[in-house]
């Protein structure tokens, strides 16, 4: 029964990242205009060359629509993540069921679909928006920033 509705689940949460991933290249489309729009400016400065109120006004404007839609989508992106995740603890949660009900046999090779770099897990570590945001597999060297958060992506 437990199996039954981890499956239940997991499709509900494949069904919830599909439309993240929707929503994501529909960000994406309506982000688009912005970014040609700035190239489009920052070509027009370079004919005249020079920097006019108008451009620079008009160029703060658009980087800052810009930054805002980079933020939607991010943030999108990371709810993603979040499905993602929850997505693999469930499967490892049906895995172990599976075992325990006796439905999955040890003596069965494992199926060779993984590579073995996706074996492993390292912490991710994500900056919040802000003058010191990072993403990498650690923080910066030599700091201590509170603005960054711990995701681990299990392997």
């Amino acid at each position: 029964m437990a199996l039954v509705s981890a499956d239940s689940r997991i499709a509900e949460l494949l069904t919830e990242l599909h439309q993240l991933i929707k929503q994501t290249q529909e960000e994406r489309s309506r982000s688009e205009h912005n970014l040609v729009n700035i190239q489009k400016t920052h070509e027009r400065m370079q004919t005249e060359n020079k920097i006019s109120p108008y451009y620079r006004t008009k160029l703060r404007g658009l980087y800052t629509t810009a930054k805002a839609d980079a933020e939607a989508e991010c943030n999108i992106l990371r709810k993603a993540l979040d499905k993602i995740a929850e997505i693999k603890s469930l499967l490892e949660e049906r895995r172990i069921a599976a075992k325990i009900a006796g439905l999955y046999n040890d003596s069965e090779p494992p199926r060779k679909t993984m590579r073995r770099g996706v074996l492993m897990t390292l912490p991710l570590w994500i900056g919040k928006p802000g003058p010191h945001s990072s993403v990498g597999p650690s923080p910066p060297q030599g700091t201590m920033w509170p603005d960054l958060e711990t995701r681990w992506l299990p392997g």
